[in-house]
């Protein structure tokens, strides 16, 4: 069956049959994206035809999508038309081999160029029709050379794409320090901004070892609950301030913002800690710096 025909045999189902939604992947060690589909249950593994940009790429099952609230929807990014033929899966079957004989040849011929960049990755069209390459590289690469002798080898479109090293990390996969798949590689599209200010918000250790990841740079998961910790920290004491409460005098030392808690010194030099019932009525002691001293004027 064609990808045309495909297309008019999802146009011929029923608009009112129920759409349910699934978690698939396009290569085994892939990310996951979720497809809508009027199929009968496909089940964990099933492989099937999955309407994309380029047509149709084969994926395989990996579980019911969960859906977004009380909208009894999910996010969406693919539209799964039917299962696959025999032929299509004995082709599927052959496609990491295909990838993985392009992407020895590819790095043979980097060599060959002398050229400095690394080879990450090769995807290759089920249709055939384009293949990519992704590489890294620390400046712009010449690869004009090379593109001609890919595309003399293999007789398709090819396309050479830079990434970064985040990127790099999400296409090889990997481990986090929590013991799950990496964020990058699992269900992250696209990458967020993460910055020192989110771990020290979050009162974390600043050593660069315990917040960065497998790509060496910060943690995408510092993003997760940085604007929790904001939004608690908001009417808290801030640290390094005297504060007044019931006439006692305190020096904050350390904000709890999931606890609401304050850890505080007294003038006696006692520490303790403060619940919010107990720091909610604070005041502010002002520091008088005194009358400004007056610039003599220069003649």
């Amino acid at each position: 069956m064609s990808d045309k025909e495909a297309e008019k045999e999802v146009e011929g189902t029923s608009p009112d049959k129920q759409l349910e939604y699934y978690r698939v992947r396009f290569r085994e060690d892939g990310q996951m994206f979720t497809a809508s589909s009027q199929l009968e249950k496909p089940v964990r593994g099933d492989i099937v035809m999955v309407k994309t940009d380029h047509g149709l790429e084969p994926a395989a099952v990996s579980g019911p999508a969960p859906i977004c609230g009380c909208k009894a929807k999910a996010k969406v990014n693919y539209e799964i038309l039917r299962r696959a033929g025999d032929d299509e899966l004995e082709r599927y079957a052959q496609l990491p081999d295909q990838e993985n004989r392009a992407f020895d040849i590819c790095q043979r011929l980097i060599v060959r160029h002398k050229l400095e960049m690394s080879l990450v990755r090769v995807e290759r069209f089920f249709n055939g029709s384009k293949m990519i390459f992704y590489f890294t590289a620390d400046n712009r690469v010449d690869f004009r050379e090379l593109v001609k002798d890919l595309v003399q080898e293999f007789r398709t479109r090819v396309e050479m794409r830079q990434v970064g090293v985040r990127h790099e990390t999400k296409m090889i996969g990997g481990m986090g320090t929590c013991g799950r798949e990496l964020c990058c590689s699992s269900f992250i599209k696209k990458f967020d901004s993460v910055s020192i200010k989110m771990a020290k918000e979050q009162d974390l250790p600043l050593n660069p070892s315990k917040i960065s990841g497998l790509c060496n740079r910060l943690l995408c998961c510092l993003t997760y609950e940085y604007d929790t910790y904001r939004q608690q920290r908001k009417g808290m004491p801030k640290p390094g301030k005297r504060i007044r409460i019931d006439g006692r005098t305190y020096k904050v030392r350390r904000q709890n913002p999931l606890q609401q808690s304050i850890l505080v010194q007294t003038d006696s030099g006692d520490e303790t800690v403060l619940q919010a019932a107990e720091w909610q009525n604070y005041e502010i002691i002002r520091v008088d710096k005194g009358p400004k001293k007056e610039k003599k004027n220069r003649e």
